[in-house]
């Protein structure tokens, strides 16, 4: 049964924990039982996010569970399959044959695609707001191989253009996957004539964009997973501004849990600085940071909530700061919304309040700019996008995402990532 709406903080609190333990499978939290039935990346590194302050040992547990389908080339999955014998998500486990390649882990299917590398973020922030202290140092030395290994992968397996950004490959590896970004790049593949569903029907006449991420996927399967064949054959190649400004973070924060685990920080700062310069280089234009099209050379025209990505980066240069805080605040975002933040800019043609995505707005989302916010001090806006991400929250539950104008619930119902990153909004309205 999905959670009442609760108007005070205690009361908000104590459905977010309903929803997270009825959510909880193990050593995973799952989305949203029957839509989302098994461990997903992105999620379960926000799940972690808002344990951080409340249960350090149930947060670190998160991350472990998620890495420990970690493959020995440093990929983080974007699925851990669990139970490992369940189909009933599609593509499920046969689809993606993980347990067929020599560097996926044993006894563990996951899919062949990472997300977002916000893992040492989350790992940072549990250290940092740890009930136990003595334990989140542990869990840091535990993750840090592990978080290495993955920046390592990024960096070597996909810097597929050669210019210092790691590149995604799939619509579903940047965590926002209807986004109208890949609208080009998803309408230059050839046309897909078999059924999402049926992955070898050539009479069926389907071309939706769901059966041209199908074909990516197998595509990418096809090759054996092979670095090689992303570089030279595989024909979806972006970088993301808010992959590359998660990863950005990501080093900033392991430079500084480098000397828990007794290793040098050097390495991981001078990455950022890497990562910085290519995004302000390859996706700064018209006062945004655009996903460019390694296939076509473009960059997309739309911008998403993900242009403010790079927004993380407490190095990203003032006037370039002020000038994403001015587009934020405009009416192509939160200026003509009631709610924070439209996932769309509200001009673009693809702006669609009820697909995800395409408009709707996400307490993750709203998370992370609020994060990036803080960084550059802006406390105004910071407050405004708690207050605002709460009232939703309140208003319709803890749904998937919602609508940008009324505030309506979109989605799935009971969405872990949102209850757990009210948990830590909840948190900050403690600490005041």
């Amino acid at each position: 049964m999905e959670a009442r709406p609760a108007v005070d903080d205690a009361a908000l609190g104590r459905e977010a924990w309903s929803v997270l333990d009825a959510n909880r499978a193990g050593a995973a939290t799952v989305p949203a039982p029957g839509l989302y039935p098994h461990q997903w990346n992105w999620d379960s590194t926000f799940v972690a996010i808002g344990l951080a302050r409340w249960d350090t040992r149930r947060a670190g547990a998160e991350l472990l569970g998620l890495l420990a389908g970690q493959w020995s080339t440093g990929m983080v999955p974007h699925i851990v399959f669990r139970p490992a014998h369940a189909e009933g998500y599609f593509p499920g486990p046969s689809v993606w044959r993980s347990q067929e390649n020599p560097a996926s882990p044993n006894r563990l299917p996951t899919s062949g695609l990472t997300q977002p590398p916000l893992h040492a973020l989350a790992a940072w922030w549990v250290w940092r707001h740890a009930v136990d202290r003595e334990e989140a140092v542990a869990l840091v030395r535990r993750l840090y191989p592990m978080l290495v290994a993955q920046h390592a992968y990024l960096a070597t397996a996909r810097d597929l253009g050669g210019g210092g950004l790691a590149a995604i490959v799939h619509p579903w590896e940047s965590g926002m996957d209807d986004s109208p970004v890949w609208d080009a790049p998803v309408g230059a593949l050839p046309a897909v004539r078999y059924a999402y569903r049926r992955e070898e029907s050539p009479a069926c006449h389907s071309d939706s964009h769901q059966d041209r991420y199908t074909w990516l996927a197998l595509r990418y399967r096809d090759s054996g997973y092979d670095t090689a064949y992303l570089r030279d054959d595989h024909p979806f190649a972006v970088e993301d501004p808010m992959f590359n400004g998660i990863w950005l973070a990501s080093c900033q924060v392991l430079a500084e849990l480098a000397p828990l685990a007794g290793a040098d920080p050097g390495p991981h700062l001078e990455a950022a600085e890497r990562i910085r310069a290519a995004l302000l280089e390859r996706l700064w234009s018209d006062g945004v940071f655009r996903v460019r099209d390694l296939r076509s050379g473009r960059l997309s025209p739309v911008s998403t909530v993900g242009c403010f990505g790079p927004m993380l980066d407490p190095g990203l240069p003032a006037d370039r700061v002020e000038k994403l805080v001015d587009v934020l605040e405009s009416p192509r975002f939160m200026g003509a919304a009631g709610y924070p933040v439209p996932s769309c800019e509200i001009r673009a043609p693809q702006f669609d309040r009820s697909r995800y995505w395409r408009g709707p707005s996400w307490v993750n989302t709203n998370w992370l700019l609020r994060l990036a916010l803080a960084v550059h001090g802006r406390t105004d806006l910071v407050r405004l996008l708690g207050a605002g991400t709460l009232r939703l929250v309140r208003q319709a539950g803890f749904r998937e995402c919602f609508d940008p104008f009324d505030g309506s619930g979109r989605g799935s119902g009971d969405f872990s990532c949102s209850a757990a990153l009210t948990l830590d909004l909840l948190a900050d309205n403690v600490e005041r």
